[in-house]
């Protein structure tokens, strides 16, 4: 769970009011395998490890990084787990000021695409927006060809 300081002093606890989820989630849609994962969840490239090991071609993760945090970390974090995973990230991100439980925060948007080899593809700027990208399997399997570090990946559990 999200738990923060900002330099500011203000402070984030979600761990007092949220429980984190137990098993990694995959499913189907159409021939494309998804993993699923949430907000926070990309700083820890263990979980992202276990969906590669279950064979997820695209990643989905939908978050609501702070703009102290999103400006400095949210893209760099997006490009190395799709680097990583050799998988499409699809990484929506809301924006805009938003009150939680009386308290004003603001979140720092920019979803983007990634594509396997870590470009970019699709970003939207400041403020609302919208992204498309067309998911290639193709391309999937020409990075995976290129450099197979899922051949030589030891998934541990």
């Amino acid at each position: 769970m999200f738990d923060y300081t900002a330099p500011d002093g203000k402070q984030v606890f979600e761990s007092s009011s949220i429980k984190p989820g137990i098993e990694a989630v995959t499913y189907k849609c159409e021939d494309i395998i998804i993993g699923c994962a949430i907000f926070y969840n990309l700083r820890f490239p263990e979980l992202f490890q276990v969906l590669t090991g279950k064979g997820v071609q695209l990643i989905d993760l939908p978050a609501a990084f702070t703009l102290h945090t999103g400006k400095d970390h949210w893209e760099a974090l997006c490009r190395a787990r799709a680097i990583e995973t050799q998988a499409y990230f699809c990484a929506p991100g809301q924006t805009g000021t938003h009150m939680h439980r009386n308290e004003r925060r603001q979140t720092w948007g920019h979803s983007m695409v990634v594509d396997p080899w870590g470009h970019v593809v699709a970003k939207a700027s400041d403020g609302v927006d919208y992204v498309t990208a067309r998911i290639e399997p193709e391309q999937i399997a020409k990075v995976q060809a290129m450099i197979p570090v899922l051949q030589h990946k030891t998934f541990f559990e």
